[in-house]
């Protein structure tokens, strides 16, 4: 019978909706789909949904807020030194080096929040 999905939906918790869609919205270049201010956000990409929202504050211990998780955001760019450039100018550089893989070259980034977005660049 399997699962039967639709689509997959990333949703990251925050206190501070607004920083976080300002920020995505920003790194992204474009507005969210959907924006209630101060409860969600939604971006509707490329074959997938990123959702941003306000947890209850009942269920905060449950997010683990402010820390870097097991799970990344990857993000597969087309030219990495210029998504460098860009996260950068948004004011969250990089901290360490490009790193190279297997499977390409990435990078580690944070989003305001502190979750980890691997910019990534695959070999040609």
């Amino acid at each position: 019978m399997g699962l039967g999905y639709k689509t997959f939906f990333i949703a990251l918790a925050d206190e501070d909706v607004d920083t976080l869609k300002v920020f995505y919205q920003r790194l992204l270049e474009e507005n969210p789909a959907v924006d209630i201010p101060n409860v969600y956000a939604e971006f509707q990409l490329s074959g997938l949904r990123l959702g941003i929202f306000k947890q209850k504050a009942e269920h905060a211990a449950e997010f683990g807020l402010s820390s870097s998780g097991a799970m990344s955001l990857c993000i597969e760019v087309a030219d990495l030194e210029s998504a460098i450039a860009h996260i950068t100018a948004l004011g969250h550089p990089p901290p360490g080096p490009i790193q190279y893989a297997s499977h390409g070259k990435e990078i580690y980034a944070y989003d305001p929040n502190g979750n980890r977005l691997i910019l990534h660049e695959a070999s040609t």
